[in-house]
């Protein structure tokens, strides 16, 4: 018996030399597999500023719960006093944890607010326990969410600029050591393995200021006329800068509860429209590049009237001999039919094309239009006219507005940018400066006394401007008591700041035309712009006119033709 307990003993002490000294590294290992655990550490999302630094959108910390079901205890009375920290039913909760009782894993509430997840984990029910994440939240709330976009649960992006520079705004991860106890609880923080890198700051050209007006401008006239939606787009006329994008219906980016999916679009960049008249100027340019007139170049539009290809098209009334400047000023379709005709087929679509029509924006934004520019392929008569005066191509609001930075910029064209820019863009070369300054006088008379826009015209500035009704084309071709009211509008005359286009769909009752509807939005909103701009007022020309609503309709009612469309 005493030599079987003295074997036994030395083989006791042999394996106990083996595991101790000769493999060590075994014991270690398990022991190392029960208390050491390589964490992540979160890194936040980058921040979205405005052009002056105002946060747009920023990353805040938040807690999730989760639980381990295997762990939580069968106490009811320990998990109804959780359902109620959790501020759920009882009953619901407790049914959901027996449904997870043989997995592993469960959340118990995503991103919750630092202090209430503290007291659910004060309670220090076994198998609870937190992990620190970050929420997306927006100050600004519905004015500015089309333009950013959102994240979702798990802070990726999934609309707007969010999504545009998911990559770029999402933050790396790091890694670190700790050791804990066979509870889960830290004991000590070992080492950092990799650091956290948070994202990139994302700083636009919007401001803030602009955009919170422009957003309710649009809002109060979208209400007022009980229209479908609205837009507005406001750039810097030499840059290209998006200052302002307010879209209507909007939704509110940190409740989500009741949304409307139609509050999701951008559209001032998503959608495309027919604009109507407020193209004009831009085929004038190609009328005035031509060498063949002048802006007192007289054309004869009698009788008022006149037949293309089986098609009619109209001007409200006879206005008889008109200039080139009077054509633009009463919106005269026969009178650029009459000049786009004079013209080589291709004249006004080269002319177009080289504004950015028919092309991407290159704003880099998810799901932005290219609008429709039909190749000047077996043109007729009937469709070079109606491309001259708006009709046959679709736009965006921001192609719109870049198209019209030509003229702002002494005949060079400037790309938009939704990003603040600290050089302004050298442009290309569109038409030569002193056309671009006489389609810009032209575009004046139209907010003067006897032009459709006079309700845009704004004290102490001179204002350029071009209205625009058009008629919608749904499946059954146009309507006829279906409009979209625009209007483009530059200000200052003599040194152009800012240039606005704006665009509401369908203005029900009398008051649809864009120079009684989209008009004075742009005197609200372009006023104030200035000033804040600090602006100083240029030598003006006329007072703040109020034409007659007759007036301004018989200027407006020319572009609602859609007879010669087909």
């Amino acid at each position: 018996m005493l030599i079987v307990i003295l074997a036994a003993l030395m083989v006791l002490v042999g394996r106990i030399i083996d595991l101790q000294v000769l493999d060590h590294k075994f014991l270690q290992g398990q022991g190392d597999a029960r208390t050491l655990r390589v964490e992540s550490i979160d890194a936040h999302r980058g921040m979205i500023t405005d052009r002056e630094g105002e946060p747009l959108a920023i990353s805040t910390p938040v807690v999730t719960l989760w639980a381990n079901p295997k762990e939580l205890p069968d106490d009811r009375v320990q998990l109804t006093m959780l359902a109620k920290a959790l501020k759920e039913d009882p009953t619901t909760f407790i049914d959901r944890v027996d449904r997870y009782r043989d997995k592993g894993f469960m959340y118990l509430k995503r991103q919750v607010t630092p202090e209430p997840a503290q007291a659910v984990l004060d309670l220090q029910i076994a198998g609870v326990y937190g992990k620190h994440e970050y929420k997306r939240y927006y100050p600004a709330g519905e004015v500015a969410s089309q333009v950013l976009g959102v994240t979702n649960i798990d802070d990726h992006g999934q609309e707007g600029l969010e999504l545009a520079y998911d990559k770029y705004l999402s933050g790396v991860p790091g890694k670190r050591r700790v050791l804990k106890d066979r509870k889960g609880r830290l004991v000590r923080d070992l080492h950092l393995i990799k650091e956290a890198r948070p994202g990139g700051d994302l700083q636009l050209s919007i401001n803030l200021r602009l955009q919170y007006m422009a957003y309710r401008e649009l809002k109060a006239a979208v209400q007022e006329h009980h229209a479908d939606a609205g837009t507005l787009v406001m750039m810097d006329a030499h840059t290209g800068e998006v200052l302002a994008m307010a879209n209507l219906p909007s939704y509110n980016p940190n409740n989500r509860a009741n949304m409307d999916i139609a509050g999701l679009r951008n559209r001032a960049i998503t959608d495309a429209f027919e604009p109507g008249s407020v193209v004009k100027p831009l085929a004038m340019t190609a009328g005035l590049a031509s060498g063949k007139f002048t802006p007192d170049t007289v054309i004869d539009t009698s009788p008022g009237w006149m037949r293309l290809d089986g098609y009619t098209i109209r001007d409200i009334r006879n206005f008889g001999k008109l200039t080139m400047t009077g054509i633009i000023t009463k919106s005269s379709n026969i009178g650029m039919t009459h000049m786009a005709l004079a013209l080589p087929d291709d004249a006004v679509w080269n002319q177009y094309d080289k504004l950015g029509l028919g092309h991407a924006p290159g704003l880099g934004f998810p799901g932005e239009t290219t609008g429709s520019l039909p190749p000047p392929y077996h043109w007729s008569k009937a469709k070079r006219a109606t491309i001259a005066y708006g009709y046959g191509l679709s736009v965006s609001a921001v192609q719109l507005a870049s198209a019209y930075t030509a003229l702002t910029n002494d005949g060079k064209r400037v790309p938009p940018t939704l990003l603040k820019v600290d050089k302004p863009p050298e442009g290309d070369q569109i038409v030569s400066p002193e056309i671009a300054h006489s389609v810009l006088e032209m575009m004046e008379t139209v907010v003067g006394p006897y032009g459709g826009g006079s309700r845009a015209a704004i004290e102490g500035y001179r204002v350029a401007g071009k209205t625009g009704t058009v008629r919608k084309v749904l499946t059954t071709g146009y309507q006829t008591e279906a409009y979209r009211s625009n209007f483009v509008g530059i200000a200052p005359v003599t040194d152009p700041r800012i240039i606005t286009v704006i665009s509401i769909d369908n203005a029900k009752g009398e008051e649809y035309y864009g120079g009684l509807v989209a008009a004075p939005i742009f005197a609200r909103v372009a006023g104030k712009a200035l000033r804040l701009l600090d602006v100083p007022p240029d030598e003006q020309t006329h007072g703040k006119w109020e034409s007659p609503k007759e007036q301004v309709k018989e200027a407006e009612a020319a572009n609602d033709v859609a007879e010669s469309i087909e």
